[in-house]
């Protein structure tokens, strides 16, 4: 078993969150966390492009930085594999697990409008080629991405995620569910530990903790907040002439200095 799988405990969970560059990445670790998840959102945001339009090397030279910039285990946001078909996805992970990552999650998303999520069968048999080329001690985090995708079903999303179990994926994941029923109803259905991703309306850590989660993520949720925080002190700037935005940056100051002190 590796390091990076035994930090997933049910009942207390991995709190992982999801850097977009070398420098957040030293940031959050300095702060703590004992492990960083890329994410192919906050990634594809500091390129100026929209999510899903990142390539297969793009998101491995990014992976490699992240995993160079830090001490702690590197989980790799690597979307559908970049492939369909299932020999893709292994080659794809085979290429991740040669720049050091811990791990990394394949969603059964197709990242096409009008067939949004790959057959049952052929999702499980993406996730069994990722695990086989994975090899010892690299995770792979099999995602159902039903209910990102205007598919709430979580009869459905259940068995996809019992059958990528089957398939031999060491971690689960859902994403988009947001309520304690839903979440125990998948914890008490698999054998495996079940991250979580912090959504709006998501039960907190403690909560989730009770509710057996093994693993919590929060996706590009920390790179839309820093450009959050950037439209406000670009609005501040320009509407008001004002520089208010210094009291945060002064905390951001304080944490680089921090992380980037070799």
């Amino acid at each position: 078993m590796s390091a990076f799988l035994d930090l997933h405990r049910p009942g207390e969970p991995l709190v992982m969150p999801n850097p977009w560059d070398a420098g957040s990445a030293r940031v959050l670790a300095a702060m703590g966390f004992r492990a960083l998840a890329t994410t192919s959102g906050g990634f594809a945001g500091t390129l100026g492009r929209p999510d899903g339009s990142v390539s297969r090397e793009e998101a491995l030279t990014h992976a490699a930085a992240v995993v160079r910039a830090v001490d702690v285990p590197v989980s790799a946001d690597l979307e559908n594999g970049f492939a369909d078909d299932p020999h893709g996805v292994a080659k794809t992970v085979r290429k991740a697990a040669a720049v050091g990552l811990a791990g990394a999650s394949i969603e059964d998303a197709t990242g096409r409008a009008d067939d949004p999520i790959y057959g049952a069968a052929l999702a499980a048999e993406r996730v069994a080629a990722a695990v086989d080329a994975a090899g010892s001690g690299f995770v792979i985090t099999a995602r159902a991405e039903n209910f990102l995708h205007d598919r709430p079903d979580l009869a459905e999303t259940i068995a996809r995620l019992q059958r990528y179990q089957e398939a031999g994926a060491q971690v689960l994941y859902a994403p988009g569910l947001t309520t304690a029923e839903q979440i125990r109803a998948l914890v008490s259905s698999v054998d495996r530990p079940v991250n979580v991703l912090a959504l709006p309306g998501v039960p907190r850590v403690a909560e989730l903790a009770e509710l057996g989660v093994a693993r919590i993520s929060v996706g590009s949720g920390f790179a839309l907040a820093a450009l959050g925080s950037l439209v406000e002190a670009g609005r501040e700037l320009l509407e008001h002439g004002t520089y208010g935005y210094w009291e945060r940056a002064m905390l951001g100051r304080e944490a680089t200095r921090a992380a980037f002190h070799d």
